[in-house]
């Protein structure tokens, strides 16, 4: 099990810093000033950055506690903490 949760660990540490690149290369390919549709207005994909940025990087800081074992050991009672 605990080879499963290194293994997601990386896969989180690779897949983070790839949907903020996709989601602000995303943005900068359909912001068009003479477009009409909602999908070419700057104000959306600011907003959508700024959501998706944060809990990208918590699943960043995630994977990495769970690469470097952290989740390994499970405590039975909270004195173990």
């Amino acid at each position: 099990m605990a080879f499963v949760r290194r293994y997601i660990g990386i896969l989180l540490l690779l897949l983070a810093p790839l949907v903020i690149y996709s989601l602000v290369h995303g943005a900068l390919n359909h912001i068009d000033p003479a477009g009409k549709k909602d999908i070419n207005n700057p104000v959306i994909w600011i907003i959508i950055i700024t959501i998706f940025t944060p809990i990208a990087l918590g699943l960043m800081i995630f994977g990495w506690y769970a690469f470097r074992g952290e989740y390994d050991r499970n405590p039975e009672k909270s004195a173990q903490l």
